[in-house]
């Protein structure tokens, strides 16, 4: 596991040169914040990591409900205890629950949905909800209730799987040939391409997403990403 840190973000990655899985700890006063679950063999190297920053994890935020972001998140709940955060949508998918609403766009979900998580959520999130110096931001596409953390001491953004920057930057749904697993994941291309104009009009000062490397500065490459989708999907 290769841990970079910037500010008050710790991006911890499993299996970087191959397969990268990113999840995520926030710094804040009373502890940590980590944001995703990772794999199911990532519980020990997260606790690991958090034992070496000298903090205890003190809550846990999924920005989506897909395998490799709730992976080791029974192991987790089981050895610290802490509230478990998801959006009320995708708590569904956490539950393994795959079906839609009348009001949505009847893609199907795709991806690896969970079918043996124990765990429940504690507390269901949504669009403008605090938790600690994060800011609550609704960015479906990926899943139906997909999120993204906003910080606002640093203007950070954590956003799961609406971007991937593995093999090139793109909107989900967008297939970069190198690394083309997070479009194959992808619910809903037009909605997530609304929800990385959303993220494009926060202006972050860093872009922390599933798969791939941290984005200083990633407005130009944002609007250059958005512009790619725009052309693909209206092929």
């Amino acid at each position: 596991m290769r841990v970079i840190k910037e500010g008050f973000l710790y991006q911890l990655t499993f299996m970087p040169r191959f397969f990268p899985v990113n999840c995520y700890f926030i710094e804040e006063e009373d502890g940590l914040t980590l944001i995703d679950a990772a794999l199911p063999y990532s519980a020990k190297p997260i606790l690991q990591a958090a034992e070496k920053i000298g903090k205890q994890i003190k809550r846990i935020i999924l920005t989506h409900a897909h395998g490799d972001h709730i992976g080791a998140l029974d192991e987790l709940k089981a050895k610290l205890g802490v509230p478990v955060y998801i959006s009320d949508r995708d708590a569904r998918l956490l539950a393994g629950d795959t079906s839609l609403d009348s009001t949505e766009l009847q893609t199907p979900i795709r991806g690896g949905v969970p079918k043996n998580i124990k765990t429940s959520p504690d507390i269901l999130i949504k669009e403008g909800d605090h938790i600690g110096s994060l800011l609550a931001i609704s960015t479906p596409g990926h899943t139906p209730g997909s999120m993204s953390f906003l910080d606002q001491r640093t203007n950070m953004l954590i956003a799961g799987d609406a971007f991937q920057t593995r093999g090139g930057t793109a909107v989900s749904g967008v297939t970069i040939p190198w690394f083309p697993f997070p479009a194959m994941a992808t619910w809903n291309k037009e909605t997530a391409l609304h929800s990385a104009r959303k993220i494009h009009e926060l202006n972050p000062s860093l872009l922390a997403v599933g798969h791939g490397e941290l984005l200083r500065d990633p407005g130009a490459i944002i609007e250059k990403a958005i512009q790619k989708a725009e052309e693909a999907f209206t092929k």
